[in-house]
């Protein structure tokens, strides 16, 4: 499961996450490699920022402002202990910045977000400062407690850091673009009265926010709407029943909801595609066909973001 969220979430930053098109993400290990290279001054070492774009240009084209206290040609000095240290405060701004925008990541630590390499420098760096404020009673930094990690668990958890640093910066940076506006209309349009509303409201779910919910509310108009237009002619069944959808899993595993939502801006696409679903799957190699032939019409209109059946 954690392996299928980590790679949609890789596809659609890969597509969606640039201002200059796709750029290919690769958790965690582009979004550590591709921030800085070293390149040698008359004074300093200094790792400036790649060709690449960074973490830190995708918030920005996302978000519209830049990460606080970060710059677009930001400098990294390579020094053992400096150099990391700001290294992990750039990070530690970087959450900060999301935290601030209603980010929930409270297990990720600034480290966590780093090169294997630059991690041990980190507990090298803090090690040392640790002992010498305790040998001098600098309470700031004798209180520290370090949270160290092998090699392989420190992959893992930086893998799982920056895959929920990107799925917090898709709920609090995407999601938000989602508007209620005439929200209530769609309830009140012809054959949705006998639907349940989906209450919007901030607290009347723990589980979706107020965007999902309004999206499911989406969900729900245009399937009721155009269930008995699209499978009027099906060949594979009778109209579908009415259905209330409360969920992005189960409710959409048939493929049917799916084809009613592209259906409504393609109606071209329902004699070439959807006529040939199952109106009523009863097993996994039905549900199976009706996603085939979705994802078959989404390509048909060159909607390419890599969904896999």
């Amino acid at each position: 499961f954690f392996q299928n969220v980590l790679t949609a979430i890789q596809n659609w930053f890969s597509l969606f996450g640039w201002s200059k098109g796709p750029n290919p993400v690769s958790i965690p290990y582009s979004l550590r490699r591709d921030m800085y290279k070293v390149q040698l001054t008359s004074s300093e070492i200094f790792k400036q920022k790649l060709g690449k774009d960074t973490v830190y240009d995708m918030l920005l084209h996302l978000s519209g402002q830049l990460v606080p206290g970060i710059t677009s040609s930001q400098s990294l000095s390579v020094n053992p202990i400096r150099g990391i240290l700001q290294l992990c405060w750039q990070h530690s701004a970087l959450l900060t910045f999301l935290e601030s925008r209603g980010a929930y990541l409270p297990y990720v630590l600034p480290e966590f977000l780093l090169e294997p390499d630059d991690y041990r420098k980190w507990i090298t760096a803090e090690t040392f400062l640790k002992v010498v404020c305790d040998v001098t009673n600098l309470k700031i930094w004798s209180d520290m407690h370090l949270f160290m990690l092998e090699k392989s668990a420190f992959e893992k958890m930086s893998k799982r850091a920056w895959t929920d640093l990107l799925l917090q910066a898709y709920k609090v940076l995407v999601l938000p673009r989602v508007s209620s506006h005439n929200i209530s209309d769609l309830y009140d349009s012809e054959g949705m009265q006998s639907v349940p509303r989906i209450k919007s409201e901030p607290l009347s779910s723990n589980i979706y926010s107020t965007h999902e919910r309004i999206i499911l509310t989406w969900l729900n108009t245009h399937y009721e709407k155009n269930r008995k237009i699209v499978w009027k002619d099906c060949q594979k069944g009778e109209i579908p029943p009415m259905r209330w959808i409360i969920n992005f899993d189960r409710d959409l595993l048939d493929g049917l909801v799916l084809a009613a939502q592209l259906a409504a801006y393609c109606p071209y696409l329902i004699a070439t595609h959807f006529v040939r679903m199952y109106t009523t799957p009863e097993t996994p190699e039905q549900c199976l066909h009706n996603c085939l032939i979705f994802v078959d019409a989404m390509h048909a209109v060159s909607l390419a973001i890599d969904i896999k059946v």
